[in-house]
């Protein structure tokens, strides 16, 4: 797959380097399951660092555009409507599920996934999770962080290398986009629960990493219980 010169412009990065790749690679022309351009070329393409080029897949790959395979390259996936990151699916069924089902549905999934993750995650996973840790601990917006969430979680949940996980998985993820939880997680935003959830994900990657399966777990239910205090628990009464 060839891809069109950008104009010349500033060097972009994140979300916004993403859009371009994105563009670039997937014109008319372009069919699900073509190849990009390795990441040497695009770094060349758009005037930017590999380690940038890296970063902005890792959006893509969570936002289910590409898929990365070891060995093989990174390809298409089957075309979705244009969207901002965090925004949903257009016409989704899940984006309009509520922040309560989207945490019942995580604490059922995320925790169950982490055997498999310490089974069969290799070298490049662990590589993938800290390259997402180093972005939401750098992150200066809601919008940013809540990016760098996402691509952790499901940097994780790929980790396990059981695509039938991945792609139940990816009803949560598009409850994520969705307008409700993005509405819900914003009031209840602030400094502290972000860095609060900073350091939970890395004492997960950390657990991950070292192949310590009881941590891990242990981790990942103390994560998403204070996720779902945060985000709920005026409504339910608890702290």
């Amino acid at each position: 797959m060839s891809i069109a010169s950008p104009a010349q412009q500033s060097p972009v990065h994140g979300p916004d380097l993403a859009a371009l790749i994105l563009a670039a690679c997937a014109g008319e022309s372009a069919r699900a399951g073509g190849r990009l351009p390795t990441e040497r070329e695009l770094a060349a393409e758009f005037g930017v660092t590999r380690t940038s080029v890296r970063n902005a897949l890792a959006i893509l790959e969570a936002q289910g555009r590409i898929s990365r395979e070891v060995g093989r390259g990174t390809f298409l996936r089957t075309a979705v409507p244009s969207r901002s990151a965090g925004a949903g699916r257009a016409g989704s069924p899940t984006e309009n599920v509520g922040p309560a089902d989207v945490m019942a549905a995580r604490r059922l999934l995320e925790p169950q996934v982490l055997p498999l993750v310490v089974a069969w995650a290799t070298t490049r996973d662990f590589d993938e999770m800290r390259r997402c840790l180093e972005g939401g601990e750098s992150a200066k917006t809601f919008e940013e962080f809540e990016f760098w969430d996402f691509a952790l979680h499901h940097a994780i949940v790929a980790a396990g290398r059981n695509e039938l996980v991945l792609e139940m998985y990816s009803a949560v993820e598009s409850a994520r986009r969705g307008a409700i939880w993005g509405n819900m997680k914003r009031r209840n935003d602030s400094r502290e629960r972000r860095a609060a959830y900073v350091e939970d994900h890395a004492n997960l990657v950390d657990a991950l990493s070292a192949r310590d399966l009881a941590r891990a777990v242990d981790v990942m239910n103390t994560h998403l219980a204070r996720v779902e205090a945060n985000m709920l628990g005026s409504q339910r009464g608890s702290g």
